[in-house]
């Protein structure tokens, strides 16, 4: 599980992303830098007035309100979604089967890190300093008295019991044994997948829900 990530700056999103033709004026005035669980940030996802192919940033909730809720304040989290269920959970299934796949922008992420008996929160940056692409969902809410719409997202995670360097994240569970953990992770979309994830089939998109490699990771404990 992930519960808090820092985002790259508008200019920095725009030009890495190459979306800046299609974003509204302001568009990154409602987000923060610093990213917690039900604050605004930043998502991109295929241009919705685009009947091709295009990407358009946007800025909602971390936190996937289903068109369905009733209210927007959710009693339950959503802001990570187990990937291996996202045919099957209420919350997010409608998203996934819809392709309302996104990208999160990431500098880094943190993880907590108990190996020392307590938590150690750590740093995750890519070695090659560039900024992450995560794999998310994203959804629209309408409030039904006001017709205020609401953009929210959730960040997609996956098994990492076997990983190097993911499964040494998150407090264990004593009672189980450590290949059975469901130690977690997010899932980096690299930038020569990004058109495949955004506009693939629920197929094909599947294919790209892996962990990274060890190395591509720079880490470490949080100063």
């Amino acid at each position: 599980m992930c519960n808090r990530y820092y985002a790259p700056g508008e200019k920095e999103i725009e030009d890495y992303w190459h979306i800046g033709n299609r974003n509204p004026p302001r568009w990154w005035e409602d987000a923060a830098r610093e990213i917690f669980p039900r604050a605004q940030g930043p998502f991109i996802r295929r241009a919705l007035d685009d009947s091709g192919y295009s990407l358009e940033a946007a800025v909602g909730q971390w936190a996937l309100i289903p068109p369905w809720a009733k209210a927007a304040n959710l009693p339950y989290s959503t802001n990570n979604a187990r990937s291996e269920e996202l045919a099957d959970k209420a919350a997010f299934k409608g998203a996934w089967a819809r392709g309302q796949r996104c990208i999160i922008p990431a500098m880094s992420f943190d993880e907590p890190n108990w190996e020392t008996g307590k938590n150690e929160w750590w740093r995750f940056r890519r070695a090659d300093g560039e900024p992450w692409g995560l794999a998310g969902l994203w959804s629209q809410w309408v409030n039904q008295q006001t017709g205020e719409v609401h953009e929210s997202y959730t960040m997609l995670t996956i098994n990492a019991d076997a990983h190097p360097l993911m499964r040494r994240m998150h407090r264990p569970d004593p009672k189980l044994p450590a290949d059975q953990q469901d130690k977690r992770s997010v899932i980096p979309i690299e930038m020569g997948d990004v058109g495949l994830w955004l506009a693939g089939t629920v197929e094909e998109a599947s294919k790209l829900l892996q962990l990274a490699p060890v190395e591509r990771f720079d880490a470490g404990p949080v100063d």
